[in-house]
């Protein structure tokens, strides 16, 4: 293993060298300053100062004809003054009654519609940036980008910026101001990296300014440009005060006595955010509060292991690009869901401390939190730092460690000590292999002490978890080979592992071509995989073979593919499936085959449908499940999406059915109003949620919400309320 890494370390080092010689000079173009009162932003670009200014217009196609010339022209010219960014951007189209427009949601996915995209590499590192995208709509998405071994886009980051557009007889057009206080970057420097790409939707045709290749692309900093002449630029002074007040009312049942108790509350809290130094930024939170946080996802898990569900609260999502560790490699000695939730519940939160950014070539990120002591649960203390340190051009090294501290730990029988993990990554990253091809290594080392005092599996073998990973990823021909091993005791306090105690290998590899001369069908795939499991002991315990005979994607833009797969379990412990002990799976071997295929209409029309139907051999007998998706668009703003998931399984040792119902409703009045119904099912815990959310952005950074949610439970054929609640909170922002 050593003398792989070694040999590795030094193939990217030639690689990496050889590169930083041959490499051609990247696009580049000038900002323009201008004074504060010079422009009018209403979408339009018709002030004067617009004419006056240099702007770009060649663009390169990526699909359907790699490096082809656009169908339509795009024009985007940059200005600045002080204190912002302004971007103005003309998108010709000769067909303006096709431009495709259905969202106005801030976020949502954009794979229905016309989009511009563009990124900021501020630190001119080629490894972060700044994401931002925008609709005809004046739809806002934005996030962070970082690379690594797949696309590693934070959109859950929320900046402080804001477009104007406008749609007329010439296509349409949009006007941009960010504002320079929600950046980071260095004062010192003139000069960042920058890329565009634009979609149009109808002809699934996506052009970019740099990097048009189908391997480089917008989510790859180190394929951008270069935007010059930014001087006088000022963040202000890097503080910003974020404040919420909140009214609540819950109605909960009693399950003792069949009643219900009420509570009502106020409260409010404040969040500081300070810039230290220009790539570093410090974050204080005072009685935090997460009413406006989007429910889970409700699913069936009819497997042994746990699910890993998103995290959706702002505060752990900021910066969360740095504390990922070993992405795509499918560890996780992080997981911020550990902190303030239980089994799904919130666990208030006292106060947390964070500070994330950039020194020198170093990110950075710590975070401090308490959470309340609260009913039967003891107040705890959690620390996670992350360090990376950057090298060569594409590469890093990092080290992430977290403790948990339950403050009445010692009370427990046996005392409950603090816990602690440690983990390393290396990443070897190229995008300049064999001239023009990307090449990625990983590798990663997990330990944490013992959770309990005594235990029979407690050395470092057994509390560890180690692995690397090859990758290939690119177009035509991508692939790439991975191996880790988890310890039968391997259990981060603050992390998640769905399963331990095993060695896994697996090879993949697949072959995607564009079919540039076709008028039909735009995309092939074909693709292998091949899981293997075993114990430590080296006994196979999963074995699943995948084959993908044929995927197709249309010029249309729909899809469709088929998918074989040979399943192997070994299972050595009796499995009640469905949790109640209705229905036990006996300890055996089992192989099964099963049989998937999936077909989705193109995203951008009005009505959109998907399913995935899978016929499989299951356990002792078999299941047969279908997934469908049917999305109505009706008008722009609404979107209305009904999911049903229907599973029938027959066993030897008995027969069940499950149902699982979604219902999501989208009405956007604007971009800054909007409201939300999220309405879940299943006939497992045969529970009823609803959950209701109106929100107001007054200006960015400061919102409105208005949130009810409402449950029932199955009481013998009738549903009877288990909880309400009702809730109204506030937020405000002031930056200096």
């Amino acid at each position: 293993m050593i003398r792989l890494l070694i040999s590795l370390f030094l193939l990217f080092i030639c690689t990496d060298l050889k590169s930083q010689s041959e490499n051609r000079e990247p696009k580049s173009f000038k900002a323009f300053p201008i004074k504060s009162g010079d422009i009018k932003l209403d979408g339009r670009l018709d002030d004067t100062f617009w004419s006056d200014i240099t702007g770009i217009s060649d663009f390169l196609v990526q699909e359907p004809v790699e490096g082809g010339e656009p169908t339509e022209k795009t024009t985007i010219k940059i200005a600045y003054d002080e204190n912002y960014l302004y971007i103005g951007a003309i998108f010709y189209d000769s067909e303006p009654d096709g431009i495709k427009a259905f969202k106005m949601r801030k976020d949502a996915p954009l794979n229905t519609d016309d989009r511009f995209m563009w990124i900021l590499d501020t630190y001119l590192d080629g490894r972060n940036a700044y994401f931002f995208e925008i609709n005809p709509r004046g739809l806002m998405g934005d996030g962070l980008l970082t690379i690594g071994q797949g696309r590693s886009l934070n959109k859950d980051w929320d900046g402080i910026w804001r477009p104007w557009t406008y749609i007329g007889d010439f296509g349409w057009s949009a006007e941009i101001r960010i504002p320079f206080h929600t950046l980071n970057f260095d004062p010192k420097t003139s000069t960042w990296g920058i890329n565009f790409q634009r979609t149009i939707r109808r002809k699934n045709e996506e052009i970019l300014w740099s990097g048009h290749k189908r391997n480089q692309g917008i989510y790859r900093p180190q394929d951008a440009g270069r935007l010059t002449g930014l001087n006088n630029i000022s963040q202000g002074l890097g503080l910003e005060l974020v404040g919420y007040g909140k009214a609540e009312a819950l109605k909960v049942q009693n399950e003792s006595e069949g009643d219900y108790n009420n509570s009502q509350s106020l409260d409010g809290g404040l969040d500081v955010n300070y810039n230290i130094t220009p790539g570093l930024k410090a974050s204080l939170t005072v009685n935090t509060d997460f009413a406006e946080t989007e429910v889970d996802d409700r699913q069936i898990n009819l497997t042994r292991f746990p699910i890993r569900f998103p995290e959706k609260r702002d505060f752990f999502l900021e910066g969360a690009n740095i504390f990922r560790f070993a992405p795509s490699s499918g560890v996780y000695p992080y997981f911020s869901r550990k902190i303030g939730l239980r089994s799904g519940n919130p666990i208030p939160i006292l106060y947390g401390g964070r500070v994330i950014g950039k020194i020198g070539k170093v990110e950075v990120a710590a975070q401090q939190v308490k959470t309340r002591e609260i009913d039967n649960f003891s107040s705890e203390e959690f620390s996670v730092i992350r360090l990376k340190q950057n090298f060569l051009k594409e590469s890093s090294i990092g080290v992430l460690y977290t403790r948990r501290h339950t403050n009445k730990g010692k009370q427990f029988v046996p005392p409950l000590q603090d816990r602690n993990t440690l983990g390393i990554d290396l990443t070897l990253n190229t995008s300049t292999f064999l001239k023009n091809q990307n090449l990625q290594f990983q590798a990663f080392a997990v330990i944490h002490n013992p959770e309990l005092p005594g235990e029979i599996n407690n050395n470092i073998w057994d509390r560890s978890a180690r692995g690397l990973r090859f990758n290939f990823p690119n177009d035509p021909w991508s692939g790439s080979l991975s191996y880790r091993e988890f310890g039968v005791s391997y259990d981060p306090a603050v992390g998640f592992s769905r399963r331990n105690s095993f060695r896994r290998v697996e090879p993949r590899i697949r072959f995607s071509p564009i079919l540039e001369k076709s008028s039909t069908i735009r995309e092939l795939k074909w693709e292998v995989s091949f899981e293997n499991l075993m114990s430590l002991q080296w006994k196979k315990l999963t074995q699943n073979i995948r084959l993908t005979p044929l995927s197709i994607r249309f010029e249309s833009g729909d899809e469709i593919s088929y998918q074989i797969i040979r399943n192997f379990e070994r299972l050595e412990y009796d499995f009640d499936i469905l949790g109640d002990n209705s229905i036990i799976i006996p300890v055996g071997n089992y192989t099964n085959w099963s049989h998937q295929i999936e077909l989705e209409t193109a995203n951008y029309r009005k009505i959109v449908y998907g399913i995935e139907l899978n016929t499989e051999g299951f356990w002792s007998g078999n299941r047969t499940e279908y997934e469908n998706e049917l999305i109505f668009r009706p008008l722009p703003g609404i979107n209305l999406n009904l999911g049903y998931i229907h599973s029938r399984v027959n066993l030897r040792e008995g027969n069940f059915k499950t149902n699982l119902v979604r219902f999501l409703g989208d009405f956007d009045f604007t971009p800054f109003i909007s409201f939300s119904s999220n309405i879940q099912y299943d006939d497992i815990s045969e529970n009823i949620g609803m959950n209701n959310r109106f929100k107001y952005t007054i200006t960015p950074g400061s919102d409105i919400y208005f949130v009810y949610n409402h449950n029932w439970f199955n009481d013998d054929g009738k549903y009877k309320t288990s909880s309400m609640l009702g809730a109204t909170k506030i937020t405000y922002t002031h930056r200096f």
